[in-house]
């Protein structure tokens, strides 16, 4: 019976989506609302449902629906069929949860909108389809959930598609997410050749008992990572989020917390054993994590936008999870997925609240003194902020950055079959990165909300439909975190037990100095940000930005020049040659020319055949007229030739 609320979660999003969309025109702006935030808040209720049922059953319990075969050849099957574990318990909470107070928090915030029904639509649809990517059993089925949210993304970040940079951001996002996607399908197919199915329960039984054979295994998995780098806009796809700024404030917040971008973690942890049978490829996550985390950390220093600050924090935050599931504490990176869903939607929430209430002005440097103004929404931003920086003890997000820490400073990663290297420089990276993100948010913060004030604010209050969802994320930003908690500050292990019940916690018995250490870098962090931008006169106002770096950094333009010259270019090359059709003109012009040399040679063979004919018929016209001339009858002039042959037949035996 409980496994029948499983298409029924998926089910509720989905009926709103459809209700919105073929309602539109009809319904008002309100009812468009309340229909979008009814169909996420039942899945919400049916979400805390499923959670009381599953740990109320035993450890290991496992919810399954199967709703059809979908696809059944010989030797292959495929299902669409869902399945509740621990795992994906988490993920369907955060997506819900979360997601319904960004719907609620979009209801006012969109009020007057003409393309509302559209923008509910997308939005439900957009739950509906990470909810089928998360609750999947059967990775086929996840793969339709993962298109789901790539195509909901460009219909939502081409939202205003009059502008044509809009529109523009919309297509790269699709465009970069597409490489990845083909890549995707290219492990999946390996896998299912390599192994017969799809379905996740089989594949990793076949990854852990070595049915599998290692190189299928690790292109699979080197594929699959490809897709995930390219959801979740790691290194080398990192572009393309930022730009994901152009659609509206909910639409970024959900994009960046509960939907979309953590796709990428979930399918990693989700795979988590298939991953680790091959360490080659742990070690690679692992590398590509820890340079995306310091190299977004330091590009979003220097940024000026608001919106793009936070875009790049969730490029740098995204980074720390996967060096987390590159060290194998999966675990670590799923707590740190859902602290981050808390504090990065309080985050964008309250920027779109800050960016309404000073006519849509997004550059931080024309901002100031909001905290006089704005006071609630102040200290709703701090609180993610400082949730953002892992302040210590009082925040969520110092309880998961923690968690990563001591997990990759334990870890092992092995280079070869022969080489292993320890977690420590891994370890180090990721503490400096803890730092830079300290330094960035709070240099923000001191810019938007402290000195003098730069830009008016439209007088009221900001709506209650916009403070709730404020209100209910600032309380999840500082209380979300104590149920995992390191050793030196108290033995508290919940998530860890949820996730894996029975085993150890992994971070468990982390050294005392290692938990310092994290307390005392962000504060670090915090402090540099005081001396910079904090005093009443600042120190610096603006990182300054005449080297080449630093301007490239800015503009977010460094990447994409590359990939215009290494990529864009040399395909507009091609295309150009296709639409010249040079290989068609090749062949057109090579059977041209085979033709006339045919042509050619067919009336030279003619003409010597003719010559020879002709002069064949001449010789054997003349040959007979003077055959005709010798034999004239005349008796004497035979016997004359006859002696004159023999004289000379004569002449000759005697010469020779």
């Amino acid at each position: 019976m409980a496994a029948l609320f499983l298409p029924l979660l998926v089910l509720c999003p989905l009926a709103a989506a459809l209700v919105v969309f073929v309602s539109a025109g009809h319904l008002s702006a309100r009812g468009v609302g309340w229909v979008a935030c009814g169909g996420v808040g039942l899945g919400a209720c049916i979400s805390i449902m499923l959670a009381a049922m599953l740990l109320s059953g035993p450890p290991g319990g496992i919810l399954h629906a199967s709703l059809w075969e979908w696809v059944h050849v010989p030797g292959f099957s495929a299902d669409i069929a869902f399945m509740l574990d621990r795992l994906s318990l988490v993920m369907i909470l955060v997506v819900t949860v979360v997601g319904l107070l960004i719907h609620v928090y979009a209801v006012r915030y969109m009020a007057g909108d003409p393309g509302l029904a559209r923008f509910f639509g997308c939005m439900t649809l957009f739950v509906a389809a990470m909810l089928v990517l998360v609750l999947a059993s059967d990775l086929l089925c996840l793969f339709i959930g993962w298109e789901g949210v790539g195509l909901c993304s460009y219909l939502l970040i081409g939202f205003w598609y009059d502008s044509p940079a809009n529109t523009a951001a919309a297509r790269k996002a699709f465009l970069m997410t597409r490489i990845g996607d083909t890549a995707m399908l290219c492990g999946l197919l390996l896998l299912a050749t390599a192994t017969g199915t799809l379905r996740i329960g089989p594949v990793l039984t076949a990854a852990v008992a070595g049915q599998t054979p290692q190189p299928a295994l690790a292109g699979a998995a080197v594929f699959i990572l490809v897709g995930a780098l390219a959801k979740s806009a790691q290194i080398p796809f990192q572009t393309w989020l930022p730009d994901a700024m152009a659609g509206p404030t909910p639409t970024s917040a959900l994009i960046h917390a509960a939907t979309m971008v953590t796709a990428g973690v979930y399918l990693i942890a989700r795979l988590h054993v298939l991953f680790a049978a091959v360490p080659a490829v742990m070690t690679l996550v692992a590398a590509i994590g820890a340079l995306t985390l310091l190299m977004a950390a330091c590009t979003a220093l220097v940024q000026s936008d608001l919106k793009r600050i936070l875009a790049w924090s969730t490029i740098s935050q995204l980074g720390y999870m996967f060096l987390a599931l590159g060290c194998g504490a999966w675990q670590a990176a799923l707590f740190h997925l859902m602290t981050h869903a808390f504090f990065k939607a309080l985050l964008f929430l309250a920027a779109g609240a800050v960016i309404m209430r000073v006519d849509h002005e997004q550059d931080i440097f024309r901002m100031g003194g909001l905290r006089h103004t704005l006071p609630g929404i102040t200290a709703a931003f701090v609180a993610g902020a400082s949730a953002l920086a892992g302040l210590p003890l009082v925040t969520a997000g110092f309880y998961s950055k923690e968690m990563i820490l001591s997990d990759v400073w334990n870890a092992r990663l092995e280079l070869t079959p022969h080489a292993v290297m320890s977690g420590h420089i891994m370890w180090a990276v990721a503490l400096t990165g803890a730092f830079l993100t300290a330094l960035y948010i709070f240099r923000c913060v001191f810019i938007v909300f402290f000195g003098d004030a730069k830009t008016p604010v439209t007088h009221g209050r900001t709506p209650g439909l916009m403070a709730i969802p404020l209100a209910c994320l600032s309380v999840l930003c500082v209380v979300g975190g104590v149920i995992e908690m390191p050793d030196p500050i108290a033995p508290v292990h919940l998530f860890s037990a949820l996730l894996s019940p029975g085993a150890p916690p992994p971070s468990a018995h982390a050294p005392a100095w290692l938990v310092l250490a994290g307390v005392i870098v962000p504060l670090g962090g915090l402090g540099v940000a005081w001396v910079l931008w904090g005093r009443a006169r600042p120190i610096m106002r603006e990182v300054p930005g005449q080297g080449d770096i630093i301007r490239l950094a800015r503009n977010s333009r460094g990447m994409d020049a590359l990939y215009d010259r290494v990529f864009v270019q040399p395909l507009r090359l091609l295309v150009w040659l296709a639409r010249l059709d040079v290989p068609d003109h090749a062949v057109t012009e090579t059977g041209r020319l085979t033709r006339d040399t045919s042509a050619k040679l067919a009336r030279i063979r003619k003409d010597l055949l003719d010559m020879v004919a002709a002069r064949t018929v001449m010789m054997m016209r003349e040959g007979s007229h003077f055959l005709a001339w010798m034999q004239d009858g005349r008796v004497r002039w035979y016997a004359a030739w006859i002696a004159g042959g023999l004289c000379a037949a004569f002449a000759v035996v005697r010469l020779s």
